[in-house]
């Protein structure tokens, strides 16, 4: 390599890091940090997996992952690893699966690929109130010296940033705060009341009491969760045989009448099956009769007539079940309604296995609610609990509904996440069309206002305390 193309292979990696730097120094959330540390320090050193862990709080970040779950066996054997890592490696390096326990090892295959490198965190100088932590780095490929320097001077430098937005912002607030209680402190005891005054006229006591009055008024508990206009009861149109889709006869969100056509296979492989069947037919048909005529003179060629008799049973029962199928090849509406499906190009062509659903069919005016409940808003709710949704499409003009059921199980959604499914019937009709999506807000129990305040914060704090 020239000395030019060493400048450039130099100066590429030092750019990155000048702009990561310059990304943390401006971050606005501790959020913002721990995304970009985990994320975009792929620019600096390509990598498949990362996660960021600190020895007081745990797993805090993954790569490509917006939320952590604590719980998930993937972050509890990360934890695991982060604790030897940080006690065996403290200046940090490549780790090599052979050097880990048994228990951690035998895992490694499931969750990392081969090559992985540990970027201590360590704990600042002085009085940084913050624990030591580290960022674990897997990919495929072998780490370089020249990969290594420049994650450990991101390293510090992200720290340093780290640092200066909890460190320095916290104690700041503190002085603050204490500076600002040992003011009104002062101020109440130089303004104290008289001694001759009674306690229960004291304004400190109003207070505690209006703050007290307004904690246990009672409230509507509520949770908003995304939620979305589907079809009630539609009827689920399936492939009737393994085949190709050929052709569709409708579009989607059109409107059909019973009996009409929807779609059809191809129907030139069956067809050379059926011919296939019917010539087989007819070749036992017409063994059995030479069978017949060999038999009025050659009494031992009976016994073969029962035997040609089933064949030939076999051999139409075959021709008839092709001949179905046949039939089955074009699709019809099962009711009146309009069909629902993705776009009729995605399925031209593509073999379908018997039973896989292709569209649905459903009565316009029949529409119900579905709504995602996530898991950290499952309250209590009643039977007949109402659900307001607000579309995207029409806010202005909320759905009302009333809850028909909770699914028992929690179950993955499309993006990953885990929600218990609802479904809400409508109290009234509504000229919004079905798939139509938007926020639902369920309502549970009376609750007093201070639980209402209270309850997200405390769970968050339990949360990330471990209770």
């Amino acid at each position: 390599m020239t000395t030019a193309g060493a400048d450039m292979a130099v100066q590429g990696p030092m750019l990155t890091l000048i702009d990561l730097i310059g990304r943390a120094r401006k971050a606005e959330s501790a959020a913002e940090l721990r995304f970009l540390l985990v994320n975009d320090t792929h620019g600096l050193a390509a990598y498949r997996q990362s996660a960021l862990w600190f020895s007081d709080l745990g797993l805090q970040a993954l790569s490509g992952v917006v939320q952590v779950e604590a719980n998930a066996p993937y972050a509890l054997w990360l934890n695991k690893l982060f604790q030897f890592c940080s006690a065996t490696l403290p200046g940090g390096g490549t780790v090599a699966a052979q050097a880990l326990p048994e228990e951690l090892a035998a895992e490694w295959e499931e969750w990392l690929p081969s090559e992985v490198f540990w970027l201590p965190l360590p704990k600042g100088k002085g009085s940084d109130p913050l624990a030591p932590g580290g960022l674990l780095l897997a990919r495929d490929i072998p780490w370089t010296q020249q990969e290594a320097l420049m994650l450990n001077e991101w390293a510090e430098a992200w720290r340093h940033a780290w640092h200066a937005f909890h460190g320095g912002r916290a104690g700041f607030s503190l002085k603050r705060v204490s500076h600002w209680l040992s003011s009104k402190l002062g101020a109440t005891q130089s303004t104290a009341p008289q001694p001759s005054r009674p306690w229960w006229r004291r304004q400190s006591i109003y207070w505690v009491a209006g703050l007290m009055a307004l904690a246990a008024l009672p409230v509507r508990l509520t949770v908003l969760a995304p939620g979305e206009l589907v079809p009630f009861k539609p009827d689920i149109v399936r492939a009737p045989l393994d085949g190709v889709v050929d052709t569709f006869h409708v579009q989607p969100n059109q409107r059909v009448k019973q009996g009409q056509a929807l779609f059809g296979f191809d129907e030139a492989l069956i067809r050379s099956r059926l011919k296939v069947a019917r010539q087989a037919l007819s070749t036992a048909e017409t063994e059995y009769r030479q069978a017949v005529q060999q038999s009025l003179m050659d009494p031992r060629a009976r016994s073969t007539l029962t035997i040609l008799t089933g064949k030939i049973e076999e051999k139409r029962t075959e021709a008839n079940f092709v001949a179905d199928q046949l039939q089955r090849a074009q699709v019809l509406s099962p009711r009146e309604g309009v069909v629902l499906f993705d776009d009729p190009t995605e399925w031209i062509g593509r073999p379908v296995m018997l039973g896989e659903r292709i569209m649905r069919v459903a009565a316009p005016e029949d529409i119900e609610v579905e709504v995602w409940l996530g898991l950290a808003d499952a309250i209590p709710l009643p039977s007949d609990a109402q659900v307001t949704v607000y579309l995207n499409a029409s806010p202005l003009d909320p759905v009302q509904a009333r809850l028909r059921y909770v699914s028992h199980d929690a179950m993955q959604r499309p993006d990953g996440s885990y929600a218990y499914r609802m479904r809400a019937t409508l109290t009234q009709q509504t000229l919004h069309r079905v798939g139509l999506k938007g926020t639902a807000r369920v309502e549970g129990q009376l609750v007093p206002f201070g639980y209402w305040v209270i309850r997200r914060p405390w769970a968050n704090v339990r949360s990330l305390l471990g209770w």
